[in-house]
């Protein structure tokens, strides 16, 4: 009842304890990036329809439009510890009418890779879409043989709806595509499991977790 479509996702700044997520500029960020995405493993793009790129030429050829579409709407993740850039996300097919908006284009960098900061990142995304601007759905949707997107977005709290066959050609193959969801409704549950996640006394002086996020965030639970 009284629904009204929502805005679009503004370009401010998102700031957690452990990262920062700031709109992708490729003056600012192009640099970090390239140092990390560059010549490294190739088979970190084998899910992404671009990449790899042969240079860091390349790679800014690439990313300087990329940065200056309203949808996908890029984003550069920051690591808090160091202020580099190692992520590369997106909030994309923003769909204001229906409230629906997907997280996507999600590129971690080896040295982010399974870190508080990333979590912590894909939250503060996922608190813009809820609480800041009231949609209603959010989407992450990965190719079906992508076997670690999967595990991650049952981790993050997203449902599992089922798999669109031969959905899409990319790279000269065919793509069957997962579909992850999470609902406002589920939102708030799912929100205290990650702010206790993400709290500090749930690392130890080391920084390893004490507790796991699992997939009992599930149900707002934290579990292992």
């Amino acid at each position: 009842a009284n629904w009204k479509p929502r805005a679009l996702p503004p370009a401010t700044l998102l700031t957690g304890r452990y990262a920062r997520v700031e709109r992708l500029d490729a003056a600012r960020h192009g640099a970090d990036l390239a140092a990390v995405f560059v010549g490294g493993d190739p088979e970190t793009w084998a899910y992404l329809p671009y990449g790899p790129f042969a240079d860091r030429a390349a790679y800014l050829a690439w990313l300087e439009p990329a940065a200056a579409k309203p949808d996908p709407m890029f984003h550069a993740i920051i690591d808090a510890a160091t202020g580099k850039a190692l992520v590369v996300a997106s909030l994309m097919r923003i769909d204001q009418a229906n409230g629906v908006i997907e997280v996507g284009h999600i590129h971690f960098s080896p040295p982010l890779k399974r870190t508080p900061a990333a979590t912590e990142a894909i939250f503060l995304l996922m608190r813009r879409t809820f609480d800041e601007l009231g949609y209603r759905r959010l989407e992450w949707k990965c190719n079906a043989l992508n076997e670690a997107s999967r595990r991650a977005a049952l981790r993050l709290g997203f449902a599992y709806e089922g798999t669109f066959r031969q959905a899409a050609i990319v790279k000269g193959r065919n793509r069957d595509t997962a579909w992850f969801s999470m609902l406002d409704g589920e939102w708030p549950a799912r929100k205290a499991a990650f702010e206790a996640w993400l709290a500090p006394e749930n690392f130890d002086e080391a920084g390893a977790q004490r507790v796991g996020l699992g997939s009992t965030v599930a149900d707002g639970s934290v579990g292992t």
